[in-house]
């Protein structure tokens, strides 16, 4: 295993934080690394707002599902996918282009998605770790005006990054699922009860798996949170749909 494989493999979720800042030349290295990811057309349908203000941050974190460790981040940033930036430089240069669709909006989510896990990547080779938060899908009217996010531009992601304390460093990764789970050959593999029990097995024993999904149903799936997301989501969504079709 090289050095980029066996830290993409030992890359976990970072939540706690050191008090060493961040210095700017490593925020520049790792936001180049995130520029430089793949994306579609060479259009980086995305924008980077990076959030220095400490009551923003604050904000953030309890919009975001009352997650404390967001505002004591040393780099937080938020990756947005951006159907607007293009949209303009068409409607500047006279090419009379059609509105965005859900499907430039999916395509913008995919480039905003890559090039924040080459942030991640960039920051963990750095010493730094890092947490994704998808909470900031959530209660859209409230993060459209903290941003001040202009139609088109959808929240996809945000990102916290510090130095991890001692603890989190030997904190135990949480198991993934095995690949036979994962990957399929040449078209979609739907799994059964037995196949589904025995890939998440990996998170308890066999005598509290039915006691613990059911939780885990109620405590994520089924959440506040979760329904929120949805919500707001949806209402994002309806400044994609095509004009013309209505």
């Amino acid at each position: 295993m090289n050095e980029v494989t066996k830290q993409l493999t030992e890359r976990k979720s970072v939540r706690v934080f050191t008090d060493q800042k961040i210095d700017e030349a490593t925020v520049e290295e790792i936001l180049t690394c995130s520029a430089q990811a793949p994306t579609a057309g060479n259009q980086q349908l995305y924008s980077i707002i990076r959030i220095n203000n400490s009551d923003l941050k604050e904000k953030l974190s309890v919009v975001c599902d009352h997650q404390p460790f967001i505002a004591e981040g040393k780099l937080v940033l938020v990756y947005c996918a951006d159907c607007l930036k293009w949209h303009d430089a068409f409607r500047e240069n006279g090419c009379e282009p059609r509105d965005p669709g859900e499907g430039d909006l999916i395509l913008a989510i995919d480039d905003a998605l890559i090039a924040a896990q080459n942030a991640v990547t960039a920051a963990w080779s750095l010493g730094i770790g890092s947490c994704y938060i998808g909470d900031i899908m959530e209660n859209c009217e409230e993060v459209r005006s903290l941003l001040k996010l202009p139609e088109y531009v959808f929240p996809a992601a945000l990102l916290v990054f510090g130095y991890p304390t001692e603890q989190q460093k030997e904190r135990i990764k949480p198991k993934r699922a095995e690949l036979r789970y994962i990957v399929s050959e040449d078209s979609y593999h739907r799994l059964n009860k037995e196949e589904l029990k025995q890939m998440l097995l990996k998170n308890c024993s066999e005598e509290t798996y039915d006691g613990w999904i059911a939780a885990f149903c109620k405590r994520k799936y089924n959440s506040d949170f979760s329904r929120e997301m949805t919500r707001s989501v949806r209402e994002y969504l309806k400044q994609f749909k095509d004009r013309k079709s209505e």
